[in-house]
This record gives C-alpha cells, structure tokens and sequence, in this order.
C-alpha cells in the first residue's frame, strides 16, 4: 500500500504576478513557444514578451487551436520543434493549459502554465484530458511530473469573464467529495494508482471546500465589478492549487465520470467543465446515498453563486431517457473513475440518480 501527494515545482499567486514570469523562464530554457487563445493572449502575451526580452529568453507567439487533442499537440510540437523551443509557455483557461502540458511531455521541455481564468484545477496537475475533435471526452494521460511553473495572475483573472470563476468553483466543488470516497472505498487513486488518500491529501481537499463555502459568492461578486479582494485570492487559491492538489492526490469519483458523460451529448457542449462537474457532483451525492444536510449544503451553494443545479440548467431541458441513458453507460466505462466508489456502480444506478438530482433541484 502507497500513499502519494503531488504537486508543482513552483506555484506564483498574487495581483500583477505576471511581471514576474521571466525570471522564471530564465531558469528553465532560452526560447519558450509561447500559445494561448485569442483573448489569454490579448490579456497577457505583450507582458509575457516583454518579461521574457528582459531576461534575454526568446519567444515563439502561436495560437491556441481551441481543442486538446492529438492533432492539435502534434500541430504545436511541430511549430516548437521548428523554432528550436526548449520551454512551452502556455496562457489561458484548462484546454489549452492541458494542451500545453501535452506539447511539453512530447518535447520532453519545461512548462510553464500562466491560467487567465480560474476555471478548473488543471493548471497545478499531472493529469491531461484529452477530448476528441468534435469535443467529446477521449481520454486521460498521466505525465511523470506536475507542471514546472504555475503563475497565476489574480488581476488578470479578475478581468475574465466571471462565468469562468464561477465554473472554477464547480470543479473544485467536487474535490473534497471524490477524495472522500476514494478514502471511504481504499481503492486505487485512477491518477497515481495509490491507497488510500494521505491525511494532507484529504485535508487539502476539505480546506478546498470549506473555502468555496467561505467566499465563495464575495468572490464572484468582486469580480462581477473586476476587483482583486481576499476573497477572490481564496477562491482562486481554492479553484486552482487546493483543487488541483486535492484531486490529484486525494482521487476522482463520480463527479467527473458523469461530466464524461455529459459530454456526449451535444446539447450541453457550450457549457464549461466545472458546470457539468458541479451538476455530477450533486449526482454523486445522490449514486452514494450522501445525507440530505449535504445535498442540501451543496444544493445552496450552487444557486448561491450560479452553478447548474438540473439538467435544463445545462441546456438538457429536453433531454429523453435514451440521452441520459448515453450519459449513464458512458459514465460507467471500463476505467471510468466512478467505480472508485465503495460499491458495485452500474449504467442503471447513474441513470437513476441522475433523474432523481435533477428532480431534487426542480422539486
């Protein structure tokens, strides 16, 4: 029996941390390819530069293709190779830091990840997500080491859309609730194969939510009028390094296997990953037979601040029984991390409790 914490070689938090970055560069390499996004460019890529020039480190603009996919890694290994790039850069929200992460472990390079948003917990993680061309779940990997470098600028985030910050909370809202079963059921962590969560782990996890619960709604509110407060460095402290901490390390559960789900069905394709997860999390309180109090906990804590709540919340308003029974059966794969759960976990239980979460929040 292993226990295993992972995390960031160096993590950088704070209002105009940005200016920083090519101190950091210089550490690591001598030409970054640097991508991101139109707009995580447009927020940052002429300080990127500009730091990066200072410090005497070269530097390769690309854009982002919008999707993490194989041909999208394989497009930008391509373009580092070819400008001789012995760091990657990457800016903007969980795809494309995903992406980044990819392009690094094929170039066997450095990474720094610089999120522009505080949308989802993959900037502090090991873990890349690959989706298929058409925005379909794919796959996970895991890579030998977590990101070398995560800047994490809360002005620029506080400037994003506070839709983004919002979805940050849902996907660290399920943190705390996966690590817990992954404790409950001792079996093997589906991102490092250990047993059960360490005590750090869980307690990482738990602070990740008890934050949210804090703040989490005097964050969205400063940030709807684009200001930096406590509130918001907590919360974007939770959405990105407690998040990313407790996950990895604490374990995932249901919650993400029916955000997996979900994503087979084209009707809820605009919506970000924390909302689905934030809605799967509600699902797997309901699959684990959870208390009412915590339903109920988490249940306001979602329409406090915005999260989805039920499936038209989702844009599945309707959606029939063959649809969520395509979730159901996705969710429960082969190696889907829902069966980390302390029981036998089948498409009919998922596709009960999914009915009976949203009828939950529209009752």
């Amino acid at each position: 029996m292993s226990q295993v914490l992972l995390a960031p070689r160096r993590y950088v938090q704070g209002e105009g941390a940005i200016a920083g970055i090519g101190e950091d560069a210089a550490r690591l390499g001598r030409r970054a390819l640097l991508f991101g996004g139109t707009r995580a460019l447009a927020a940052c890529g002429d300080t990127i530069r500009a730091a990066l020039a200072a410090r005497g480190v070269g530097c390769h603009p690309e854009r982002f293709g919008g999707e993490c996919c194989d041909r999208e890694v394989e497009r930008l290994v391509g373009v580092a190779r070819a400008e001789g790039a012995d760091l990657v850069i990457v800016a903007g929200g969980g795809k494309a830091i995903d992406t980044g992460k990819a392009v690094a472990h094929a170039l066997a390079r450095p990474v720094i990840v610089v999120p522009t948003v505080a949308a989802t917990d993959a900037p502090c993680s090991s873990v890349v997500v690959f989706y298929r061309e058409d925005g379909g779940f794919d796959r996970y990997l895991s890579l030998p080491h977590n990101p070398d470098c995560v800047l994490v600028d809360t002005r620029i985030v506080a400037h994003a859309p506070v839709r983004t910050l919002v979805a940050g909370m849902g996907d660290a809202l399920a943190t705390y609730w996966e690590a817990d079963t992954c404790a409950r059921s001792c079996r093997p962590n589906p991102v490092t194969g250990a047993t059960p969560p360490l005590r750090s782990a869980l307690a990482l996890a738990r602070l990740c939510y008890d934050t949210l619960l804090e703040y989490g709604d005097q964050a969205r509110l400063a940030v709807e009028r684009r200001c930096v407060t406590p509130a918001v460095e907590a919360i974007v402290e939770a959405n990105t390094l407690l998040s990313g901490l407790g996950f990895e390390s604490g374990g995932l559960a249901a919650a993400h296997a029916i955000h997996n789900g979900l994503t087979r069905l084209p009707g809820c394709h605009d919506r970000l990953h924390g909302e689905k997860v934030a809605f799967g999390t509600l699902v797997q309180l309901v699959l684990e037979g959870r208390p009412a109090a915590d339903i109920d906990e988490v249940l306001g804590f979602c329409r406090a601040v915005g999260l989805p709540v039920c499936l038209a919340d989702l844009g599945l308003d309707d959606v029939g029984d063959e649809e969520i029974r395509l979730v159901a059966e996705a969710a429960t794969a082969p190696g889907e991390t829902i069966h980390t759960t302390w029981f036998e976990v089948t498409a009919d239980k998922v596709e009960a409790a999914i009915w009976a979460a949203d009828a939950l929040a529209t009752a």
